[in-house]
C-alpha cells in the first residue's frame, strides 16, 4: 500500500490507508482488491480535492452532496472511463464511507444514495457442440496423475452436461454418489432445484470414485485437491486453462461458459426456454434468455425453414 497519491491531502491518505489495512487485516481482501480499491479512492480523493481546493480535508468528506456525487461521476465519463469501470469505482467509494461513517457517526446517504451508471453485463460466449466435446475429451490430459485426471472430467462434464455452476458442482458431498438420476442442487439464495444427471456425468463421477485413493466421510467434499482438501474453483479454472490453450480455444472458454454452452445447446436442440430457467435455477426468464441469445442466428435459421411463405 502507499501513501497517498499526488496532490491529495495527508488526512484523507491517511484515512485511506487505516481502510484498507482494516480490509486487508480484518476482512482478508486480496492483494488485487486492496490495490483496486486504493486507485479507485486516490481517484475520488483527487477528484474531491480540484472539487472542494483547500476544504478538501477529512472533515470535507462528510459533506460531500449528492450533487458532488454526480460532478465525480459526470468528470470520470468525461475522462472516458467506461460504465463498467465507474461502477466498480462507485462501490468502492460506497464501501470506504460505509465504514467511515461509522467511525465517525455521521450520515452517509448522499454517498450511498449514489446510483451506478448502467451497463451490459458481458456473459461468456458458448462453446460450438464440437469445441465442446473436444474439451471433455482433452480435459483428461492435463494431469498425469489418473484419479486427478478422472476428478477433472467429472467436473466439467457436470458442468456442461448438466448446466451447474462450479460452486454447485463443488459443493457436492461423498454421499451425493453414486448420482442419482436426478440431482436435488442448491443454487444462489438458497433456492432449491431438480437438476437430471446424463449418464456420462454419472459415469465420470464413479471412475473419478474407483480411482481415487483417498477416504471420504459422508459429508466431505465429493471433489478433494491432490493434498486430500475440497478441490478450490481456482484448480478447476487453471486446467480450463491449460486445456482451451491446448485446443486453441478463446479465453472466453470458461468454467462458466459450460453452463451457458448447457444452456446453449438444449435451446438448438429444441428445448423449451421455461424448462431451461428452471433447470440453471435463474430466478428470471430474461436472465436464461440472456444465456442463450447468442443463440439467436439459429433460431431464426430454423424459423426461415419452417415457417409457411405464402
Amino acid at each position: 500500500m502507499t501513501n497517498g497519491g499526488p496532490g491529495i491531502p495527508p488526512a484523507l491518505a491517511d484515512l485511506l490507508q487505516e481502510w484498507l489495512a482494516r480490509l486487508e487485516g480484518v476482512e482478508g481482501a486480496s492483494d488485487n482488491t486492496i490495490s483496486a480499491y486504493q486507485a479507485d479512492l486516490l481517484g475520488f480523493f483527487s477528484f474531491l480535492t480540484r472539487h472542494a481546493g483547500n476544504a478538501a480535508g477529512a472533515a470535507a468528506l462528510h459533506r460531500v452532496t449528492l450533487s458532488d456525487m454526480r460532478a465525480w461521476m459526470a468528470h470520470e465519463r468525461a475522462r472516458k472511463v467506461s460504465a463498467r469501470s465507474l461502477a466498480r469505482a462507485l462501490s468502492a467509494v460506497k464501501s470506504f464511507y460505509r465504514w467511515l461513517s461509522e467511525r465517525d457517526g455521521f450520515d452517509a446517504t448522499a454517498v450511498l444514495s449514489a446510483r451506478a451508471p448502467r451497463f451490459r453485463g458481458r456473459l461468456p460466449r458458448p462453446l460450438a457442440e464440437d469445441a465442446a466435446l473436444r474439451l471433455l475429451e482433452t480435459v483428461e490430459m492435463q494431469n498425469t496423475t489418473p484419479w486427478l485426471a478422472a476428478r477433472d472430467v467429472a467436473v466439467v462434464t457436470l458442468l456442461y452436461g448438466c448446466g451447474l455452476r462450479i460452486s454447485e458442482a463443488l459443493g457436492l458431498q461423498r454421499n451425493d454418489a453414486p448420482l442419482p438420476e436426478v440431482l436435488r442442487i442448491r443454487g444462489k439464495g438458497g433456492k432449491e432445484r431438480n437438476v437430471p444427471v446424463v449418464g456420462a456425468a454419472r459415469a465420470a463421477v464413479k471412475r473419478y470414485l474407483d480411482l481415487c485413493p483417498l477416504s471420504f466421510a459422508p459429508d466431505s467434499p465429493l471433489f478433494r485437491g491432490a493434498r486430500g482438501g475440497a478441490l478450490s474453483p481456482r484448480a478447476v479454472q487453471k486446467v480450463m486453462a491449460r486445456t482451451r490453450e491446448q485446443l486453441g480455444l478463446p479465453a472466453t472458454a470458461t468454467p462458466h461458459a459450460l453452463r451457458h454452452s448447457f444452456a446453449t445447446h438444449l435451446l438448438s436442440a429444441g428445448g423449451d426456454l421455461r424448462a431451461i430457467q428452471e433447470l440453471l435455477g435463474h430466478a428470471s426468464l430474461s436472465t436464461t434468455q440472456g444465456y442463450t441469445a447468442v443463440d439467436t442466428a439459429h433460431l431464426m435459421e430454423i424459423y426461415e425453414k419452417a415457417h409457411p411463405r405464402a
